[in-house]
């Protein structure tokens, strides 16, 4: 897709509410604490406002002149803010507090700070969806609120769409660079998501726990995630195949919608 069709697709996917604010959050004290401190740092960690990856995304798109991909990431951008917005409702439904500072947030905010990559963005932000993806069907699974299982829906329909949006992306950044420069990415990229994959289990395992993944389940998921994204990538040594057209992403929305369904 182009950036066109992805601005069409974020602005149709504004207009869809596919959480129910009027039931209550039914959840005990015991799954609270189960799950309560990794909800509260990926809430705080929702709300970044994007300003770094704008930057670096405004100076990309003149290189390429391609301007729409600005507007793109500024819907892409405000999707995610979406999500830190809702986890913030529902924590404040639950009687609990947001919090202001979570280490690990402030750690990838530091990093962020100094990134001006457009590849390092974009990378970054598919390792991060990936484990999202983990991360937001253990945290459904882990009670029986559906409240909560709405709202963490929601945000997977939304993650697929964005993880296919970076992959795009980084296919077409990859795509023209040198045979030694692909190769050196494959080894880099490789240990960069496994490298985070691990420094996720271990800030937020309680939480994946309580959603029925140990390390093992946890590390064979996100093996997979690695495969169908940045392997992919890497064994084509090239572009990596995506889907294309308006046609593929309105297909792609009615299947990821009835698998996502609570």
């Amino acid at each position: 897709m182009n950036s066109k069709e992805w601005i069409a697709h974020f602005r149709q996917n504004a207009t869809e509410y596919r959480v129910d604010w009027s039931l209550e959050p039914n959840i005990t004290e015991e799954q609270i604490n189960s799950i309560i401190y990794s909800l509260q740092a990926w809430q705080l960690g929702e709300t970044s406002d994007g300003s770094n990856l704008l930057r670096a995304a405004t100076k990309y798109a003149h290189s390429i002149n391609d301007p729409d991909y600005i507007e793109a990431v500024k819907l892409f951008i405000k999707e995610e803010q979406k999500h830190g917005n809702n986890l913030g409702l529902y924590i404040d439904a639950i009687g609990e507090k947001r919090i202001r500072q979570d280490w690990g947030d402030s750690l990838f905010r530091k990093i962020r700070s100094f990134n001006t990559s457009m590849e390092l963005w974009t990378l970054t932000v598919i390792v991060v969806e990936s484990t999202a993806q983990i991360f937001y069907q253990s945290l459904k699974d882990a009670t029986n609120c559906a409240l909560l299982k709405q709202i963490c829906t929601d945000i997977l329909i939304d993650e697929a769409y964005h993880i296919t949006f970076q992959m795009e992306r980084i296919s077409t950044i990859v795509e023209g660079k040198t045979d030694f420069g692909k190769q050196w990415r494959k080894c880099f990229y490789k240990l960069f998501f496994f490298s985070t994959t691990l420094v996720v289990w271990f800030a937020h395992k309680k939480l994946f726990k309580a959603g029925g993944n140990c390390f093992k389940s946890y590390w064979k998921k996100m093996s997979l995630k690695y495969a169908k994204t940045l392997g992919k990538l890497a064994v084509a040594g090239n572009q990596m195949p995506v889907a294309g057209g308006v046609t593929q992403i309105v297909v792609l929305r009615s299947e990821t919608v009835a698998s996502n369904r609570p």
